[in-house]
């Protein structure tokens, strides 16, 4: 079975924010996954190449630290919060004091990802609450 159209888009999202190469890419997508193209990688390739790409210590976003693996999940949290970009920005502005993940350090980062993890936990049991007194 063949991987949907939308992971076939994050690998390519994922090539192009690190910068690989198109030959660079087929290399390293052959070396790990045995395939030249994502389009004949299975649900366990998908999993094999993203898992490598997030461990690599090569892959980083910045020479501060930001990891690629940082910067996913900081992308992962703001999701479950259903947050438009704008008003990401501005919870990185106004808690952080920067608006481009991509400046931040990886300690910067780990902040970050605690911030959203406890936006996440609150608004989760606000959910709850609120579904509770009804």
């Amino acid at each position: 079975m063949t991987l949907d159209k939308k992971k076939l888009a994050v690998i390519h999202i994922v090539v192009k924010e690190l910068g690989l190469s198109e030959q660079e890419y087929r290399d390293r997508l052959e070396a790990i996954t045995g395939v030249r193209s994502a389009k004949y990688l299975d649900e366990r390739g998908f999993r094999t190449l993203m898992n490598y790409f997030a461990r690599s210590k090569y892959y980083r976003i910045n020479r501060d630290g930001l990891t690629f693996r940082q910067k996913m999940y900081i992308r992962s949290l703001k999701e479950q919060l259903h947050w438009e970009e704008p008003h990401f920005m501005n919870f990185l502005r106004k808690y952080h004091k920067k608006s481009d993940i991509n400046t931040f350090t990886r300690k910067e980062a780990a902040n970050v990802i605690e911030s959203l993890k406890n936006v996440l936990e609150h608004e989760k049991r606000k959910r709850e609450s609120s579904s509770g007194s009804h």
